[in-house]
C-alpha cells in the first residue's frame, strides 16, 4: 500500500493469485498476429505493462473455432500452433511477477464469412447492423461445437502458460447474442427467459473450468448496457452475473458497456464523453455478486480509478487506453507521481489504426507496439536547437535531452503548443492540450532551456553553436484560388485563434473529414451563429467516425441545428457587402447555385512553413525538418517524428 493510493495498492486476491496492483491492462485488440498466431510483438508488449505495475494482464481475443473469423489478424486459439507463442507471452509478463489471462471468445453473428468462407454461426438469423450478413442460426449440435471449442482453447492456454482464461460475453459475441434479446429469438431452452438466454454461458463456464482444473483463474466479462433498442439493459445483465457467480466456477466478473458495431461508440469512448461514465454498471453488478468486479470505462489518472475503489464502483479497475499511453502508469502511481504520457481519448492509434487493419500504436506513445524492436542508439553530448514549441518540438527537445543531449528550445509565441493549443479551444477538445502539457513537463525535467517569444533566426540559431538543429516550425493554411481576396473568407486557425470573430450565418466548407471543421462548426453555432457545414466528401467529418466521435458530434449537430451537406465545392466567391455571394457545385449532378453568406471558414490543407531550412542550407550544422515542417500531417506524425529524432542524434 502506498500513502498516494491506498486502496490501488491494497492487494487482491482472484482465484489461487494476490495480485499486487487493483489495475487491470483488459482484453483489446491489437493487430499483432501473423498468420492467426501470437508473436513477439504481443510478447513485448504486454511485457512492456507488467513491468510497469499492472495487477493483471489480459490478452486479446482468442477465437475458439474456424467459424470464428472476423477480422484478417485474430489469434487462432483452436490451433495447437499457437501455444509456442502463448508461451513466449506468458514468459515474458512471468518475468515481472503479473499474472497473465487470454480472453477466449467466438464472435458470432458479428463479423464476415469473407477470411473463412463459412457461414456465421449465431443464435438467431439476424444480420449484424456492421457486417449486414445473415447468420445461421445453429441448432444443439453446433451449439456442443461452440462449448467444445471453448474447451479445447481453454486447455491450450493452460499449456501456453496463462494463468487463466476470462470468457468474452460482451462486446462481440456470440454468447452476448445469446444473452440479448434483441438478437436472441430462440423458443427451444436457449432462448426466452434470461435463465434460458444465460444457459450457453453456464455451460461454457463448466466446460472451461473443468478444461482449465480447479486451480486456474476464470473470469467472464458482461455487457452491463447493450445500448441498442430491445438489448441487454442493467436488470438483465445484474441477473445474468448472479447466475454465473451461483456456479461457485468464476473467480471474477468484468464489466463492458456498448456492441462492438451498432454501439461501438460507447465502448472505446472519445475524449467527448466524461470520464466514469459507465461506473454504473460495475456498482450494480458488485453490490449483486461475492466475487470482484472490474470496471471500465475512460480511466485516464489514478486519482480517477482510486476514486472509484474508494466509491465502491468497482474492485478492480480496467486502465487501457491509459497504460496504452503510459506503459508506467501503475509503477508511477506507487511512487506518487502522474503518468508521464497522459492518454487524450483521441482514438487516433490506438482505435482508428485498428480499424484500417494496421497494428495499434500510440498517438502520445510513439514505442507503443514497437517494444519488441530494439531502441535506437544515441550519440550524447550533442548541442542541439529546436525551432519551435509545437508536439512535433516538444517531443523533439524532451527526447534528445532524455537522451543526454543539450538542447534549447524557441518558440516565437509567448506559449507553448502549437496547432494543439488551437485545437484543445474547441468544444469537446480540451484533453489535447495534455499532450504538449506533458512534453512541456518532460523538457523541463530533462533541462530544455525553452526561450519563449522569440523568432529565431539565422542569426540567432548560429549563435548557439549547435551540432544539430531540428526544426519544427508547423504549416500554415492554404488560400483557395476561389477565395479570391474576399476578407470575410478566413481559416479554421483564425477563428479559433479569435483573430476573427465571425457572426451571422457562416459557410463552414471541409476538405480535411477530421475535427477541424465539425469542431469549429460546433463552436460558431454554440455562439449562436447559423452554421452550415458543407463538404467536398460523401459524409461530413468523414474521418470521426474511424476514432468513434461522430455519432456523438452528429447528436449535437442536430441539437444545434447545424445544416451539413455532401458532395458541393465552392466555384468562387464575390463581396456584396455586407455579404459574401459563394457559387456552389453540386458535383453529383452538376448543379451549381449561389448562396449568400455572412462569413466563410475553411478547413483546407497546410503547406510547410519550414523557409529557414532554405536560410541554413549551407551551414555547418545538420538540419531536419518534422512534422507538418516536413509535411502536414496528424499529431502521431509529428509525435513519432519527435521522438525518431530526438532519440537517433
Amino acid at each position: 500500500m502506498t500513502a498516494n493510493f491506498p486502496r490501488l495498492f491494497d492487494p487482491l486476491r482472484i482465484g489461487p493469485r494476490t495480485l499486487t496492483s487493483r489495475i487491470v491492462f483488459c482484453a483489446h485488440l491489437t493487430n499483432y498476429a501473423t498468420d492467426g498466431l501470437p508473436t513477439s510483438q504481443h510478447a513485448a508488449y504486454y511485457a512492456a505493462r507488467a513491468k510497469g505495475g499492472a495487477g493483471l494482464i489480459i490478452t486479446e481475443e482468442h477465437t475458439t473455432h474456424p467459424t470464428d473469423h472476423p477480422y484478417e489478424k485474430l489469434i487462432r486459439g483452436y490451433d495447437p500452433a499457437s501455444i509456442p507463442g502463448y508461451r513466449a507471452i506468458t514468459d515474458a509478463v512471468h518475468r515481472y511477477g503479473v499474472p497473465i489471462l487470454a480472453q477466449l471468445n467466438h464472435n458470432g453473428g458479428q463479423g464476415t464469412g469473407m477470411y473463412s468462407r463459412l457461414p456465421l454461426w449465431a443464435p438467431s438469423a439476424i444480420a449484424d447492423p456492421m457486417f449486414r450478413e445473415v447468420p445461421k442460426q445453429i441448432d444443439d449440435r453446433e451449439i456442443a461445437e461452440v462449448v467444445e471449442g471453448f474447451a479445447l482453447v481453454a486447455g491450450h492456454c493452460r499449456d501456453g502458460g496463462f494463468d487463466g482464461v476470462e470468457l468474452q460475453c460482451s462486446q462481440s459475441s456470440i454468447i452476448r447474442a445469446f444473452l440479448s434479446p434483441a438478437t436472441n429469438r430462440r423458443t427451444d431452452r436457449f432462448g426466452g427467459s434470461v435463465a434460458n438466454r444465460a444457459r450457453l454461458l453456464l455451460d461454457v463456464v463448466a466446460a472451461v473450468r473443468q478444461a482449465l482444473g480447479p486451480e486456474p483463474i476464470l473470469g467472464v466479462r458482461l455487457c452491463g448496457d447493450e445500448k441498442i433498442d430491445g438489448g441487454t439493459e442493467l436488470d438483465d445483465a445484474v441477473a445474468v452475473a448472479r447466475l454465473v457467480a451461483a456456479t461457485g466456477q468464476i473467480d471474477y466478473v468484468n464489466t463492458a458497456i456498448g456492441v462492438a458495431t451498432a454501439s461501438l461508440h460507447t465502448i472505446e469512448a472519445s475524449m467527448a464523453t466524461p470520464r466514469g461514465y459507465a461506473n454504473y454498471i460495475p456498482a450494480a453488478i458488485r453490490a449483486a455478486v461475492d466475487v470482484p468486479v472490474i470496471g471500465v470505462g475512460r480511466f485516464g489518472d489514478p486519482e480517477q480509478a482510486e476514486r472509484a475503489l474508494g466509491d465502491g464502483v468497482c474492485d478492480l479497475v480496467g486502465v487501457v487506453r491509459g497504460q496504452i499511453a503510459e506503459p508506467e502508469f501503475a509503477a508511477l502511481a506507487r511512487a506518487g507521481r502522474a503518468p508521464v504520457r497522459t492518454c487524450l481519448a483521441c482514438n487516433q492509434d490506438c482505435i482508428g489504426r485498428v480499424g484500417l487493419n494496421h497494428a495499434l500504436g500510440c498517438v502520445v506513445n510513439a514505442r507503443a507496439g514497437a517494444e519488441w524492436l530494439p531502441s535506437p542508439t544515441t550519440r550524447a553530448g550533442r548541442r542541439v536547437v529546436v525551432i519551435g514549441a509545437g508536439p512535433a518540438g516538444l517531443q523533439a527537445a524532451a527526447s534528445a535531452a532524455e537522451h543526454g543531449h543539450r538542447v534549447t528550445l524557441f518558440e516565437r509565441d509567448e506559449v507553448v503548443g502549437g496547432q494543439v493549443r488551437l485545437a484543445a479551444a474547441a468544444p469537446f477538445r480540451g484533453e489535447l492540450s495534455m499532450v504538449t502539457a506533458d512534453l512541456h513537463d518532460r523538457c523541463k525535467r530533462a533541462g530544455v532551456e525553452i526561450v519563449l517569444g522569440t523568432d529565431a533566426d539565422p542569426v540567432v540559431i548560429r549563435g548557439v553553436r549547435p551540432d544539430t538543429v531540428v526544426l519544427a516550425t508547423g504549416a500554415r493554411p492554404i488560400r483557395p484560388r476561389w477565395a479570391g481576396t474576399v476578407r470575410s473568407i478566413v481559416d479554421v486557425r483564425e477563428v479559433l485563434s479569435g483573430a476573427v470573430v465571425p457572426t451571422g450565418r457562416i459557410l463552414v466548407y471541409d476538405e480535411l473529414g477530421f475535427h477541424q471543421a465539425t469542431s469549429v462548426a460546433e463552436l460558431l453555432a454554440d455562439r449562436g451563429c447559423v452554421v452550415t457545414l458543407a463538404t467536398n466528401a460523401l459524409v461530413v467529418g468523414q474521418d470521426l467516425g474511424l476514432t468513434l466521435d461522430l455519432p456523438g458530434w452528429l447528436r449535437r449537430a442536430a441539437a444545434k441545428g447545424i445544416e451539413t451537406r455532401t458532395d458541393v465545392v465552392p466555384m468562387s466567391a464575390v463581396a456584396v457587402p455586407p455579404v459574401v455571394s459563394v457559387q456552389i457545385l453540386h458535383h453529383p449532378t452538376g448543379r451549381v447555385g449561389t448562396e449568400a453568406f455572412d462569413w466563410v471558414v475553411c478547413s483546407l490543407h497546410q503547406q510547410p512553413a519550414n523557409e529557414l531550412r532554405k536560410q541554413l542550407v549551407d551551414s555547418e550544422f545538420d538540419t531536419l525538418c518534422i512534422g507538418d515542417a516536413r509535411v502536414p500531417r496528424r499529431i502521431d506524425a509529428a509525435i513519432r517524428e519527435g521522438h525518431r529524432v530526438g532519440t537517433t542524434l
